[in-house]
């Protein structure tokens, strides 16, 4: 200290007329730096800091009346590299004598002897706006509450320290703050309900900490926040409605916490959001169908969340999303097409979940995605692979291959016709077999067709059946309450052949059905005769009742069998399952 209050007046002496700044304000300055960098001829090197002797990390500004001049940015980071910070490095008092400063930014300096902010280091600052202290892992301590009466500041960074302690609640005086970042240190107890006093924060970090409870409602008063990263702590409850006001929201982040669900209805207001992160929380409900509304989204991810339910069409509106993790769930259900047609999805994980049916994304989106592409751990979801390019995309994507499914029950192929967990294999599904040859290498396709007795006999569902098939055709026989039903399935054709009272039990059940409908794509029911029927592999049906077929499309048998469901099973036969 002593060699610097000489210093000071040896250029006092020598400086005369051409002194730029005040005595007072050098000699912090000299203080300051002396404290921080491993370089004791700083000042020396140094004396006019402002004209004719800069540092990179200090820069002046000039005061009008009298025309003198003031630090107002103090910088020290890895992009300054001489002299280095001293291994004691602290933050000194002298500060206080630098009235005009407006940034202080130090970036790992304090990284052996422990430092603290101590509670007269920033009260009576009344310029600062920026207060960076990043990468410190000795700095540690709380926060003084008298930090919340610098006003004017702006930017306030303290993330990647060693702070602990609570948030106080005097930092919702700070009314100008654009951004919080407290990410990274030891933080504990919840948030200020005053922090939604913030009304100008645009930034809200306070990720990685140890902060409890629940989200405050007053977060909703920050009607600016673009972004809110509140991950990796302890937080609990319900994510509040209010969230739904932050209509200028890009990035919420609230993943690796105890946040429960549903997730409101209120958020489907959040139209310029693009990134939403709820990974490993026990929301244990099903995905928002407003996802879908949310169109400028890049990046949706509710990874380990216990969701529930199926994954909605209304993804396939997101022209914009990059990403898609909703894997460690327990969706389930068939996983929908159209995410194959999404043009700028590069990144689509849906492993470990309870998905089922064959997967019918397109393969130039597979090949597209390549590993980026998780589908596994859905036991019941299975995948055709293309014989003809020689394609093994089953083995590739580490899914079972829908043709080499074999029953629950461990027999073989041998001893039955082993299961399809699909739910229904496609109609447009070619096999090397000859359409002559017998059942070889026979697969099970299994529908849930309520059938309503339209006369009061059978007030609840009556037949759910399993269909036996080759490579050509399956075919079942049932006898209605009424009369006789005969079902075939055809390899290139899906074709119901029944009754005039089975037609109506079908029509009952708000099928629309019709005689001279237009040959349709592999999935619409084919008008046959009995004659083409006849011409199949034999059966045992009955000739006692005539026979006629009827068209409609496979999605309208989805919608009346909600979806080939295994609810209603009575009973095992012959054939299959009744």
């Amino acid at each position: 200290m002593a060699s610097l209050s000489l210093l000071l007046v040896w250029f006092l002496l020598f400086a005369g007329e051409e002194m730029v700044m005040e005595e007072e304000e050098l000699l912090g300055l000299f203080e300051v730096m002396d404290a921080l960098v491993d370089d004791p001829e700083w000042a020396q090197a140094h004396p006019q800091p402002c004209t004719d002797t800069p540092w990179p990390g200090v820069e002046c500004e000039v005061s009008s009346d009298p025309p003198i001049f003031h630090v107002t940015k103090i910088h020290i980071g890895p992009d300054i590299l001489s002299p280095p910070c001293k291994s004691s490095a602290y933050l000194s008092e002298s500060l206080l004598k630098l009235s005009y400063l407006k940034t202080l930014s130090i970036f790992n300096c304090f990284v052996a002897s422990p430092v603290t902010l101590t509670t007269t280091l920033f009260g009576p600052f009344s310029s600062l706006e920026h207060l960076a202290l990043q990468s410190n892992p000795s700095l540690s301590g709380e926060i003084p509450p008298s930090l919340g009466g610098v006003t004017s500041l702006r930017v306030l960074s303290l993330s990647q320290n060693s702070l602990h302690g609570n948030i106080p609640r005097q930092i919702g005086g700070l009314v100008c703050l654009e951004q919080l970042e407290l990410s990274y240190n030891n933080f504990s107890g919840q948030i200020p309900m005053e922090i939604g006093g913030l009304r100008s924060m645009t930034i809200l970090d306070l990720s990685w900490n140890e902060i409890e409870g629940n989200l405050p409602y007053s977060l909703g008063q920050l009607q600016l926040l673009q972004k809110m990263d509140l991950s990796s702590n302890r937080l609990s409850g319900e994510i509040p409605p209010d969230l739904g006001m932050l209509k200028r929201l890009v990035l919420l982040d609230l993943s690796h916490n105890y946040i429960g669900g549903p997730i409101p209805e209120n958020l489907s207001s959040l139209e310029l959001l693009e990134y939403l992160v709820i990974d490993d929380n026990p929301i244990k409900a099903g995905i928002p169908s407003f996802i879908g509304n949310l169109w400028k989204l890049k990046s949706v991810s509710f990874s380990g969340c216990g969701l529930i339910g199926s994954i909605p069409n209304s993804f396939s509106s997101l022209k914009n999303l990059t990403a898609l993790s909703l894997d460690n769930n327990s969706l389930s259900g068939l996983v929908p097409p159209n995410l194959g047609l999404l043009p700028n999805l590069d990144q689509l994980n849906i492993s470990h979940n309870k998905l089922n049916g064959v997967l019918q994304l397109p393969d130039d989106f597979i090949e597209k995605l390549g590993k980026r592409l998780d589908v596994r751990g859905n036991s019941d979801l299975c995948i055709i692979d293309d014989q003809q390019n020689k394609k093994n995309l089953s083995s590739y994507l580490e899914i079972p291959s829908c043709v080499s499914i074999r029953p629950r029950n461990g027999n073989s192929s041998a001893e039955g016709p082993p299961e399809d967990p699909a739910g229904i294999k496609p109609s447009w599904y070619e096999s090397n077999t000859s359409s002559t040859s017998s059942w070889l290498d026979p697969q099970v396709i299994q529908f849930n067709l309520r059938l309503f007795d339209l006369f009061g006999v059978f007030p609840h569902p009556i037949h759910l059946f399993s269909a036996k098939w080759d490579d050509f055709t399956a075919r079942m026989h049932l006898v209605p309450p009424r009369g006789p039903a005969r079902f075939v399935l055809g390899r290139r054709k899906t074709t119901i052949m029944c009754n005039q009272q089975s037609l109506k039990v079908a029509e009952s059940m708000g099928v629309s059905v019709s005689n001279n409908s237009p040959p349709s794509s592999s999935s619409t029911i084919r008008h046959q005769s009995s004659r083409i029927m006849r011409r199949k592999r034999s059966g045992t049906s009955s000739t006692k009742y005539p026979d006629m077929a009827k068209e409609f499309t496979l999605a309208k048998l989805v919608a009346a069998t909600n979806n080939f469901s295994l609810e209603n099973k009575i009973g095992d036969g012959t054939y299959g399952v009744v």
